[in-house]
């Protein structure tokens, strides 16, 4: 049973200002050290943080529902990357909590980007 679906766009010339304009402070609100890694690791960087915020958005919203969900830090979801196997989300704090309340017991992802656009959906399930 689906338990909550999320799906988001991010532009990745946004996420290029981001990082001109910001910095490491902005990519340390917003992604784990070792997401910024991987990413910085790529020949576009910002095109992989692109997409990771994408999930973050994407689980944001298939998480949401109560107040609680509104407080969920960008830290608190983090998108893992699995060598040969696609990346999963890896939740801690309020949006593990958030999880587990609605009877979440598999998250999936699926990344995916253009030249210019990086995407994520996220599906919650009741089955393994």
């Amino acid at each position: 049973m689906i338990l909550g679906l999320g799906f988001d766009l991010v532009e990745i010339e946004r996420v290029e200002r981001l990082i001109a304009d910001k910095g490491a402070r902005a990519l340390d609100r917003l992604f784990s050290t070792d997401e910024v890694a991987y990413a910085m690791a790529r020949a576009r960087p910002a095109m992989h943080l692109a997409a990771r915020l994408a999930a973050k958005e994407a689980v944001f919203k298939a998480l949401s529902g109560s107040d609680d969900a509104r407080l969920i830090g960008w830290r608190e979801a983090e998108v893992v990357p699995r060598d040969g196997h696609g990346p999963i989300l890896r939740l801690t704090g309020r949006a593990e909590a958030r999880a587990a309340e609605l009877g979440v017991r598999r998250v999936l992802l699926t990344l995916s980007h253009t030249d210019t656009t990086a995407g994520a959906v996220v599906i919650l399930s009741a089955h393994e």
